[in-house]
């Protein structure tokens, strides 16, 4: 092989390991078991691991609509109200996980489906209103429903609301208990629901081609495949990963922790340019890293010098449908990653994040680990006040939102949320063509507005000076603005006073 053909080769074959692990970021891979297989009538089904966790923790702290999904539709045009509901019953005959409950059968919880009876849609009737009226009734349900608990022993878990506000204008909201939902399932839910919905405008089926199995059928198969040995091997790893973790990240709060925490959450939105965005991209292809183990480890540098701990823990999410039969399921597939480094302010950012992306690396291939059966194994100090293992979770995807179309209507998204917050911090950011945008979630009980507002400017303050010059030492790198680093050396300096022939004893009674 001559110099360019090993050239080629060689680069090659970084671009498919850099190809591989985008792909892990996302939870595909290439997991071995086999294919999993449909389950034999009257099967006992149990819940999968992230179902049970879910479960314990609903019935620890009541339905209360934390553990909610929601979205909401704007739909503009003439919209044909019995197809949307045919449509709607359709999807919950064509997904089992929307027909399940969860009952408690001898000594531990299973999942029971119930037979397919159609679905209703109520319709709120608020074309009477005023503009502002209305629009003040679109929020006020949109808040209810997603702050409305579910009942997961009677189900149903799925709740959907027309709100008609013209003949021609509407909105429908979609209610989901994360326990058969996750957000890859909510792009099945509305990609199927626009396939179907135009499909019956025309009088014609929908082409979607028949689901191989069922969430049950992946619930069954997970808990007897990482039961065969593979649990042993992924918590061989982990042990060794988290061993000594600090467990909690200590902020400096603007409250203390509450011994029962009321879960009320805010959001603030970030940005980062497109420029910068570029710049973080070519720092990261230089290093052999995505766009996510940059900016995780800017983050850990960020949470290392807000919180003096070395011992940085992030979690993340990724899809976890690391087989072809799963990726048109719905249902609680997306799995945890703790993502833990240990920061030294001695050392550059390049340096850091040469091992932020070894720990990326070995996390991803190890991702069958289900995080719920990892804390029971692990069974770190368990409070109220915080989640285990980790406080802070970041996720970075890629590309717009994906738009779904409904036929003879136009659509966009209506924000929607229950103002509640899970973690301490959870910063979700979307890489598109204008840089990177997300919002922070941030604990009221924690955090004052102005604090997380100071944070997100100082993480991007942080970004800036770590492409200005990546080779610097962490503890140096510049994450102050102009102004705060002229008020911190200048201003709360100027403390001279002209000097008086006084004794230090009639100055101090003075």
């Amino acid at each position: 092989m001559d110099g360019r053909a090993k050239a080629n080769f060689e680069l090659t074959q970084t671009r498919l390991a850099l190809l591989k692990t985008l792909l892990q970021e996302k939870g595909f891979g290439s997991a071995n078991g086999g294919r999993i297989p449909p389950r034999k009538n009257g099967s006992r089904v149990p819940l999968s691991y992230a179902q049970e966790r879910l479960w314990f923790i609903e019935h620890l702290e009541g339905a209360r609509g934390l553990y909610n999904m929601q979205a909401g539709l704007r739909l503009t045009g003439e919209l044909d109200e019995a197809a949307l509901c045919d449509s709607l019953g359709e999807l919950v005959r064509r997904h089992e996980v929307l027909r399940t409950r969860f009952v408690v059968d001898g000594r531990e919880a299973v999942q029971v489906i119930e037979p397919w009876r159609g679905v209703e849609l109520p319709v709120e009737e608020l074309s009477g209103l005023d503009h502002d009226e209305r629009e003040g009734a679109v929020k006020q349900w949109a808040r209810l429903e997603g702050e409305q608990g579910f009942d997961l022993a009677t189900g149903p878990l799925l709740r959907t609301r027309l709100l008609r506000l013209s003949e021609r204008e509407h909105v429908l909201l979609v209610t989901m208990h994360h326990i058969v939902s996750d957000g890859w399932s909510m792009g099945i839910f509305f990609r199927e629901l626009g396939e179907l919905y135009g499909a019956r405008r025309r009088g014609a089926e929908a082409r979607l081609a028949e689901l191989p199995i069922q969430y049950a059928d992946f619930a069954l198969w997970q808990r007897e495949w990482l039961g065969s040995g593979v649990l042993e091997e992924q918590l061989g790893y982990w042990r060794k990963q988290l061993q000594g973790a600090a467990g909690v990240l200590e902020l400096p709060f603007d409250r203390p922790r509450r011994a029962l925490p009321s879960h009320r959450g805010g959001k603030q939105r970030l940005r980062i340019g497109k420029e910068l965005t570029a710049r973080l991209r070519e720092l990261s292809r230089s290093a052999g890293a995505t766009l996510f183990m940059t900016v995780l480890a800017a983050l850990q540098v960020l949470l290392y010098r807000y919180s003096g701990q070395s011992d940085i823990a992030v979690g993340t999410p990724v899809a976890n449908r690391q087989r072809a039969e799963v990726e048109g399921l719905m249902g609680f597939f997306v799995n945890t990653l703790v993502m833990r480094t240990e920061v030294n302010g001695a050392e550059s950012f390049r340096e850091l994040l040469g091992r932020v992306r070894e720990v990326c690396l070995g996390a991803y291939a190890h991702q069958d680990m289900p995080f719920e059966k990892l804390v029971a194994e692990l069974q770190p100090e368990r409070s109220l006040t915080h989640t285990p293992l980790f406080q802070v979770m970041m996720q970075l995807q890629s590309g717009a939102v994906a738009q779904w179309e409904m036929a003879g209507l136009q659509q966009r998204s209506l924000e929607v949320g229950s103002g509640s917050a899970k973690f301490d911090l959870d910063i979700h950011l979307r890489e598109d063509e204008n840089g990177i945008v997300g919002v922070v979630g941030y604990k009221e009980e924690l955090f004052e507005a102005a604090t997380v507002t100071r944070l997100r400017q100082h993480f991007v303050h942080l970004l800036e000076s770590i492409v200005a010059n990546p080779d610097k030492r962490v503890g140096e790198l510049q994450m102050l603005s102009v102004d705060e680093r002229e008020q911190l050396l200048h201003e709360w300096n100027d403390t001279a006073v002209e000097y008086q022939a006084q004794c230090l004893h009639e100055q101090f009674a003075e």
